[in-house]
């Protein structure tokens, strides 16, 4: 006598034949989803996973900083930086870079490593100080002028402009490429001689009126007539607001040059426009012949505010991919050990089952992959040694998704039903436990990828992408294959390789031809 009773009809029900055309649909639009993504892949050449910096080496840059007028170093001003620079690092994609101050007190340096050949431009971009001021203009002049007089004969100064301030004023060369490095943080509360960013004029700026931490936000946008070119549109907030449009109202009036109001960024003036109005909107445009790259470059910087300190940037380090790739090919190497393994123990336990896994891993690999491929292209991820652990992890997540179904299928077929309803009812009860156990690696994963930094936010990404990869797959693949297979009478009729014999149940035979479980 058969192990198990499926006492079912020649032809499939009316309910039967919905459900199984279903399951059909569901791995079908599965197949095309695949297909028309990695047809996306291929048309916007992300056809290599992106690699981090352990894996396929990169930049690292040591920032060292340093006082100036205005500004001291000390341990909270440095631990602000990082914090700053780190946001900025974080706006630009998950790249898996790291930012960390070392060293102790004082005399701490912040080190910045990037992976990719991009590394030394980016730590450029996000080691700008990005002190924004807006001061009136006192004095403009040529770039080696020798004095702030109208005449070079007169002694006579501009108002504001003091001996000392004229003193410096002609000691500075704005021709010299090393007056034209930027990165000044001198106090907004005195007045300044500054270049231009071309080396083209030299002035004498009043005390700054309007700081960079009055803005509230700021984007790139484009001139849509074309004159302007590329711009950097800044909002402040109401104190920014009043004293802005207090400025801009003081200056007016005057003649020039004191009618033009510097946009000083790094101590360099980026732009100084005569003034012929108040402005009390509430925003301003910062131009300066911008190009597209360089304008939101400038508007990323000041959404997250100045950098308390000024860097010299120190030791360069082109990061050798060597040890990585060893430690890769020991990973990839693990993780198809383990592959193995399940696919093993699957067939052992589970026999003619076992097929569900295999396919339904290899399905997971195969968005992970393509995951991986697009989400370079998106948003800059790149993987690392942490984030490979943390794809090796959900593996087991993963099979243990199937063990919760396969048990209770097979608990269900126990109890007598027949193996088409065990699918459905056996489900119904799985799925519940499935999602729980899955919000609990997701919730690890979230808590993980906000509260810490470097390559542990690698781990916790990579987990929390693949631990809803397993939710999909496990509700649109692995749940309508096994209602498919379960209509097969290889496993329907309980064959003793398909796992759903009475020994592979546990289920005794008796002589009378009655089944019972064992113990």
């Amino acid at each position: 006598m058969s192990a198990i009773n499926n006492s079912q009809s020649s032809s499939q029900s009316p309910k039967g034949a919905k459900s199984s055309a279903k399951s059909a649909k569901s791995i079908a639009i599965l197949a095309l989803a695949l297909i028309a993504f990695s047809a996306v892949a291929v048309v916007q050449g992300a056809t290599k996973v992106k690699l981090g910096l352990d894996l396929r080496g990169g930049t690292s840059v040591t920032l060292t900083p340093r006082a100036s007028e205005g500004s001291k170093v000390t341990t909270e001003a440095i631990d602000q930086a990082v914090a700053i620079i780190r946001q900025r690092v974080n706006s630009l994609g998950v790249a898996e870079s790291e930012v960390a101050a070392q060293g102790s007190g004082t005399n701490r340096q912040i080190v910045i490593s990037v992976p990719g050949q991009t590394g030394e431009k980016i730590v450029q971009l996000v080691g700008q100080t990005a002190e924004l001021r807006f001061r009136q203009v006192l004095v403009e002049g040529a770039p080696n002028a020798t004095t702030a007089a109208a005449d070079a004969k007169s002694a006579t100064l501009p108002t504001g402009v003091t001996p000392d301030l004229n003193a410096k004023y002609a000691a500075l060369d704005c021709s010299k490429k090393a007056n034209l490095q930027g990165g000044s943080t001198e106090s907004p509360d005195i007045a300044v001689v500054s270049c231009d960013r071309n080396g083209t004029q030299k002035y004498i700026l009043a005390p700054a009126q309007v700081l960079g931490s009055m803005i509230s936000k700021a984007s790139a946008a484009i001139d849509q007539q074309g004159a302007a070119g590329w711009y950097v549109l800044v909002s402040f907030n109401g104190e920014g607001t009043n004293k802005f449009g207090a400025l801009t109202t003081s200056v007016t009036k005057l003649a020039a040059p004191q009618n033009q109001v510097a946009i000083v960024l790094d101590g360099l003036v980026v732009s100084a426009p005569r003034i012929n109005e108040a402005i009390n909107g509430g925003s301003a445009q910062i131009t300066g012949s911008f190009g597209q790259e360089e304008a939101s470059n400038l508007a990323n910087v000041l959404k997250y505010g100045a950098l308390p300190l000024a860097f010299d940037q120190g030791e360069v380090l082109q990061v050798s991919p060597t040890l990585g790739s060893d430690q890769l090919h020991a990973g990839l190497l693990a993780g198809l050990l383990g592959f193995l393994l399940v696919f093993l123990y699957s067939f052992i336990y589970y026999k003619g089952l076992g097929i569900v896994t295999v396919a339904s891993l290899l399905i997971a690999s195969a968005i992970t992959y393509l995951s991986f491929l697009l989400l370079g292209e998106w948003i800059g991820f790149t993987l690392t040694l942490a984030g490979i652990a943390g794809a090796i992890v959900a593996v087991g997540i993963t099979a243990d998704s199937f063990v919760v179904f396969f048990e209770r299928l097979r608990d269900e077929v126990r109890e007598g039903r027949s193996l088409r309803s065990a699918v459905e009812t056996g489900w119904v009860k799985a799925r519940h436990t499935i999602i729980v156990a899955d919000t609990v690696s997701m919730i690890a994963a979230v808590l993980l990828y906000f509260f810490a930094v470097g390559g542990v936010r690698g781990f916790a990404f990579t987990l929390g992408l693949t631990t809803l990869i397993d939710l999909l797959v496990v509700f649109v693949f692995t749940h309508p294959l096994v209602a498919l297979l379960a209509r097969v009478s290889f496993f329907a009729n309980g064959d003793k390789l398909s796992g759903f014999s009475a020994k592979s149940l546990g289920l005794k035979i008796k002589t009378d031809g009655t089944e019972n479980l064992k113990g």
